[in-house]
Formats: structure tokens, sequence, C-alpha cells
């Protein structure tokens, strides 16, 4: 919820003001990424691609990466990302349900303008300890989620992104499903989508009534064999799927729209290919007799991050004048003959 101080009120912190120089058409851009990691230990070289692709025009002001299944080593998953997004960017919140990682960062900027953030977790197997599928029961998590606890007077969830491995697949056989890949030289997954379980399953309102999903134009993001683009080879040959899902609800129909919908191709360290969406989120601001952040942030992680960044720059413009030395040297070489 960003903030904006009441008109009567006295001694607001924030003001109408503040929000029309921030957000002079009251909206917000919002950068979801969410990926199954299948618990590698190593994390891909560069992140570059997931949170900062080239075809991206605009850096956004929130990025929220959901990861299933993550690396056991959380905190540097989480360095990983400052480092990646750069100074301009401070990690507003992180949660954590088992290995399933959720992780929030906003433009510095904007930190003041955020009232404190709360999480909830539910488990919907039986089993409590295994919680790498905790999106898979919709109904039970929307029974169960406590959310909003501390905002008084607040009507939740104007907006919602549901997001994650939903497991979904295509319900036909790995022959025809490879077939029809195989046709696919447009953008045009029309014929996979056909057989898409959830997209069936939305069309006929027996599960996530009320939300959206962008159109599709990207190939299954499961299941691939790793390092490379080739899907399952082995002896389960399982059927490649959209597993990776990202949906939205708004309460007016113009509040959420979508900029962006596709697959991260370059990071092949999982058998899942990442799925990333950017929207334009419409702000409708809280008062501030809500609990306030107070523009609090991991600085240490945001240090760390900075620090290794710095680092790589230094040595990446190293190389580059070792090269230019290089390149010098030989064009100033002559080779002379004796007859």
């Amino acid at each position: 919820s960003f903030l904006e101080g009441s008109v009567l009120g006295n001694g607001a912190l924030l003001g109408a003001e503040e929000l029309d120089r921030y957000f002079p058409d009251r909206r917000l851009g919002v950068y979801i990424a969410t990926w199954n990691m299948q618990g590698e230990k190593g994390l891909p070289n560069n992140l570059d691609d997931l949170l900062l692709p080239t075809d991206s025009e605009f850096a956004q002001d929130f990025y929220v990466i959901g990861v299933q299944e993550g690396c056991p080593d959380r905190r540097e998953w989480e360095v990983r990302l400052q480092e990646t997004l750069g100074p301009y960017y401070v990690m507003l919140y992180a949660a954590a349900h088992g290995v399933l990682y959720l992780t929030v960062f906003v433009r510095r900027d904007l930190i003041w303008f955020c009232s404190e953030v709360e999480h909830a977790t539910v488990t919907t197997r039986i089993i409590s300890q295994i919680k790498t599928k905790g999106a898979v029961d919709y109904n039970k998590i929307i029974e169960a989620l406590a959310l909003p606890k501390g905002l008084p007077d607040t009507n939740p969830y104007r907006s919602v992104f549901w997001f994650g491995d939903f497991n979904f697949r295509l319900s036909k056989d790995r022959v025809t499903v490879d077939t029809l890949i195989s046709r696919q030289d447009d953008p045009d997954v029309t014929p996979l989508l056909q057989h898409d379980q959830l997209t069936k399953e939305m069309k006929e309102g027996s599960i996530f009534k009320g939300f959206q999903e962008a159109s599709i134009h990207f190939l299954p993001t499961y299941k691939f064999d790793i390092g490379c683009d080739v899907y399952d080879t082995t002896s389960k040959q399982r059927t490649p799927s959209y597993t990776d899902r990202i949906l939205f609800r708004s309460r007016q129909a113009d509040d959420i729209r979508v900029v962006k919908y596709s697959s991260c191709g370059s990071l092949k360290t999982s058998d899942h290919r990442p799925v990333v969406g950017v929207f334009q989120v419409r702000l409708r601001p809280g008062r501030d007799n809500i609990p306030l952040g107070a523009g609090q942030f991991d600085r240490g992680l945001y240090l760390e991050g900075i620090r290794r960044r710095i680092t790589r720059e230094l040595k990446r413009r190293e190389v580059m004048k070792r090269r230019g030395a290089m390149k010098n040297q030989s064009s100033s070489s002559a080779i002379c003959s004796v007859s």
C-alpha cells in the first residue's frame, strides 16, 4: 500500500503532491518472475536476462521474484538478485515457506511510500514437511490465507498476482505435442494451448475465478534436459507443458495492464524455464493511519550486493583494458625480412 497523507490530518508524512510528482498518471510498473530452480546448488553466472532483459525499454518500480524448489543458500540467491538490480533498488521484503522463496525489491526512492509488508503461508499437502507445491490447492489457500493482519478499514486485494509452478499439463501424448512444437515457426502457440489443462479449467470457471492470464506466445517451459533446449529425453519422456504461470486479478477492469509476458530461455540450470511478466498497475494509495514501513530494508544485503556489483564491473573493465592493450600491441608490430 502506497501512502497518502490525510487531507484533514495533521503531521502527515506524505501528501498528494509527492505522489503526483512520482506517479503523475497514478500507475506503477511491476516486474514478476517465477522460476522452479529444481533445487540446484549452482546459480547461473548472470541473472541479467532474468531481471534486466535487453528487450525491456524501462526499469520497473517493483521487482517480485518467486522461486520454487529454491537453491539451498537462500541468502546467496537474494544477494545475487541485489547485485543484478543494482544500487537503485532495495529489498523491501523476503519470505520463505520451505523451498518456496518470495523476494520483493522496490525502487530505493519509493521506500518511504510503503506501508509495512505482511505475509502469510498455507501448507496444502497432507505431509506438512513437503512444501514444494504449496500453490496447488487454490480453494484451501484462499480460505486459509490470513491477510491482511494490521491494515484497519481496508478492503484488501485491489490487485492480486498469483504465480508459480502450478503443475498443469498439456493433455496430449508426447508424440503429438512434439509434432505441434516442431510446427511453431511463428509466435502462434494456439494449437498447443487448446490442450492446456489450466486454460480449460479457467474457462469452465472451476478454478481461479476472476483471474486472467496474458496471451501466451512462448513454448512450454517444462521439462527440459539440463543445459540445453531439448525437452525430456529420459525414460519418462514427460510431455512438454506450461507448468509455470502468472495470473492476475483486479477490482476494476483497467487496473492492471499487461506490458509483457514471456519466458527466459537463456537460463538452463533447471528443467524449467523462468516466466516473466511486466505490468502497469493503477495506484490507489492508502492513508497514513496504517502501519508505516518507515523506510526499512535489508541494508546488509544491499551493501554486499553492491560490493559484488562494483567488483564485477572493475574486473570487466580490467579485462577490456587488457584486450585493448593486446590489440594495440598487435597492430603496432611489424614483420621484417632480410634478403
